[in-house]
């Protein structure tokens, strides 16, 4: 079966840099999975042009480089798990995890048994995969579990024991509401905020998973790298044209005035 470079980068210690992507474009999943990064991340729960057509067309285009296609889910959901991956998924994230029997909901959905009841009907994946991907997904495909509330907090150790999870993903955003705290980038200088992120990565540690972190950009990442995280996206499909289109309309109207 194709090596998943992701769990590769995680064994030799060393972060991933991951790409976001909402628009649901082919295209500009092409254009980011050629761009560098190790992973590109399909928002499927708060991406604006996904359909499943759109989802397996991504992950197609990103397959023309060795970046490796992941996947936010809408929910948890074992039947969409279950869809992405025999798609050629090679990792979900499953948002708003708050127990361990949601945690081992998630788990089931994407592990073939005795780990969990993912059915064996795989279709793109094998084209991806390789022939061998039955026998070997489970090792090379992971699952990590959004912790985004302080119920799913202060239910880090158990939900860590759940057999076959590979780690948790800290959601900010909704943390920051479960706090009572704004979402945005000021949240994480909250020491509540703070206290919980640190938590994550202590957990995993402790319990050999890997914690990751959505950040905010490039200087986040960082900053969450070296704190102990070990996936961060970097840059969203919307957000750098929106960064880019600014940058631009700036620059002519600065590029005018020198002319006057």
């Amino acid at each position: 079966m194709r090596p998943n470079k992701v769990k590769q980068l995680w064994k030799e210690g060393k972060p991933v840099s991951a790409g976001w992507l909402s628009t649901g474009s082919p295209y500009v999943a092409e254009i980011m999975a050629h761009a560098g990064f190790d992973a590109v991340i399909l928002d499927l729960q708060h991406g604006m042009g996904f359909t499943t057509e759109k989802a397996i067309q991504c992950m197609q285009a990103i397959s023309t480089t060795d970046t490796v296609p992941l996947c936010r889910m809408a929910w948890n959901d074992p039947k969409d798990i279950q869809f992405v991956l025999d798609a050629g998924a090679y990792g979900v994230i499953v948002p708003l995890v708050n127990t361990k029997a949601e945690a081992e909901h998630a788990v089931g959905a994407a592990k073939y048994p005795p780990l969990g009841y993912r059915s064996t009907g795989v279709n793109r994946a094998r084209l991806y995969g390789g022939a061998d991907y039955v026998q070997n997904a489970n090792q090379e495909t992971f699952v990590l579990v959004m912790i985004e509330t302080m119920q799913a907090v202060n239910n880090l150790e158990e939900i860590a024991k759940v057999k076959g999870l590979d780690g948790f993903y800290v959601g900010p955003g909704d943390l920051a509401v479960s706090l009572g705290i704004t979402p945005g980038p000021d949240a994480r200088r909250d020491p509540r905020h703070a206290a919980a992120c640190q938590k994550v990565v202590d957990v995993a540690r402790a319990n050999h998973l890997v914690p990751c972190h959505h950040g905010s950009g490039p200087e986040e990442a960082a900053d969450r790298f070296a704190q102990g995280f070990m996936m961060c996206q970097i840059g969203s499909d919307a957000g750098m044209v929106t960064n880019g289109c600014g940058a631009a309309v700036k620059a002519l109207a600065d590029a005018q005035a020198k002319k006057r």
